[in-house]
């Protein structure tokens, strides 16, 4: 497979500044400045556009709902922080881990808009503290005593997890088992708390620009562009803790024609994620996620530094990664899957990847990952996943606990992945199961 070569159109906007403080915002911390966000918005997008301006100071806000021809632009010096008052978000239909479901709206929100964008050297803050469960494996003995003795309240069992409300504990004891309910508005009423948003999401958006900006600590996910085109992000920081319960740093997904480059990923999750939906809703949806880049990207810790799946029952194609470092993360090149997904995986090239200290896989194909379905029961040929025609080339990883490991499905083997110039030091050695034709062109693995 050769390198990839595509435009993304970038937004365009009026030269014309919306300063917030215009239309009453106060930066203390403590005013709460929905209202201002929103006139300031309305107000740029009704004249044709341009730049809404947060100043230096600290911006307490609900959700911001962003408009077409709109600039946010946070100068240095801007922190915005929503806020924790679950009754701000209210639920929406959206899309969340390739489902279609009730969900919080996004502290920052964009809807079938075009030429859009988050700019500048500020940070935005989703509080996601007031939102997320902490497992309690995950702290010191210390830090879990002292967060249980602040509020909230302890599911106890096989693994204890702290939840910031009852309402959001009862929600994870009511929806995780009956999935139905999800998409029932009045049954996720009752547990809004649980429902918790991704930071930033664009849905079915044309020309969005991410530059500059500080993502961090998101109630889900941070950064979730779903079904857009021509979506550029460039030199932004995205952090989340490193225990965030599905804190992924950026899931691209369901989109066409995506560039990320010069950006910084620390975060508790998958760090840079492609997807395209879950099972049947990914493949009713049917937007492969295609024409995505990566290139000069950073990630410090993640649970994988790049990762596609596991919701990829759309398909994902015509996927390239380029120049990037991992250090720490739990995975490395990471491609995960199940039986009832469907879908294909396909034409990804990755070439030029630095790692070090990745406590599991260097690299990994995996078609395990949550299983739905087990091997052995039927499943309609839909819903057997598919990873082919991907090219891995240039990787280094100074150590890593496994080099790597390939294991598809006896119905459908991982097939067609040429591996080649990758040198990994590990104490074991390469795993392949359920794969053909895996090519290997002086792969070094040196023992540890």
């Amino acid at each position: 497979m050769e390198k990839l070569n595509f435009e993304v159109i970038l937004p365009e906007f009026k030269a014309a500044d919306y300063v917030i403080t215009s239309y009453g915002a106060v930066g203390d911390g403590r005013t709460k400045n929905t209202a201002a966000f929103a006139k300031a918005i309305a107000d740029c997008n009704e004249k044709g556009g341009g730049r809404v301006v947060v100043p230096a100071g600290m911006w307490l806000t609900g959700p911001i709902e962003l408009k077409s021809n709109v600039d946010l632009h946070l100068e240095k010096g801007a922190v915005i922080m929503f806020s924790a008052d679950f009754d701000d978000y209210p639920l929406i239909n959206t899309s969340f881990e390739g489902f279609f479901t009730y969900r919080c709206i996004s502290p920052i929100y964009a809807k079938e808009l075009e030429n859009v964008a988050i700019t500048g050297e500020g940070v935005i803050d989703g509080n996601g503290g007031a939102w997320r469960p902490i497992k309690k494996f995950k702290l010191p003995e210390r830090q879990w005593d002292s967060l249980v003795k602040g509020g909230g309240t302890v599911l106890e069992g096989e693994e204890e997890m702290w939840w910031p409300t009852e309402a959001a504990k009862q929600g994870h004891l009511t929806l995780i088992p009956n999935p139905e309910l999800l998409r029932n508005k009045a049954e996720c009423e009752k547990y809004r708390d649980f429902l918790r948003p991704a930071m930033v999401n664009f849905t079915n958006c044309k020309k969005v620009l991410l530059d500059g900006v500080t993502f961090q600590n998101s109630p889900a996910w941070n950064l979730h562009p779903w079904c857009c085109e021509h979506v550029t992000i460039r030199n932004v920081n995205v952090r989340n803790p490193w225990f965030s319960q599905n804190g992924d740093g950026l899931d691209v997904d369901s989109c066409k024609y995506v560039k990320v480059y010069d950006s910084v990923f620390d975060v508790g999750d998958d760090a840079l994620c492609v997807k395209s939906g879950k099972n049947e809703d990914g493949r009713k949806l049917g937007k492969t996620c295609q024409y995505v880049e990566f290139k000069n990207c950073i990630v410090y810790h993640g649970h994988g530094g790049f990762v596609i799946g596991s919701e990829m029952s759309g398909g994902v194609k015509d996927i390239q990664i380029s120049d990037c470092t991992f250090i720490g993360t739990d995975t490395g090149l990471r491609f995960k899957s199940c039986l009832g997904r469907g879908g294909v995986v396909e034409d990804i090239y990755v070439d030029g990847v630095n790692m070090t200290e990745i406590p599991k896989e260097a690299i990994i194909f995996t078609m395990g990952y949550d299983m739905d379905t087990k091997e052995g029961q039927q499943v309609a040929h839909e819903e057997i996943p598919e990873f082919k025609n991907i090219t891995i080339k240039n990787v280094n990883c100074a150590k890593a606990g496994t080099p790597i490991s390939i294991s598809g499905l006896s119905a459908m083997p991982v097939h067609d992945i040429h591996l080649e110039n990758i040198n990994i030091a590990s104490a074991k050695d390469v795993k392949t199961e359920n794969a053909e034709n895996i090519t290997m062109e002086n792969v070094n693995i040196t023992k540890l």
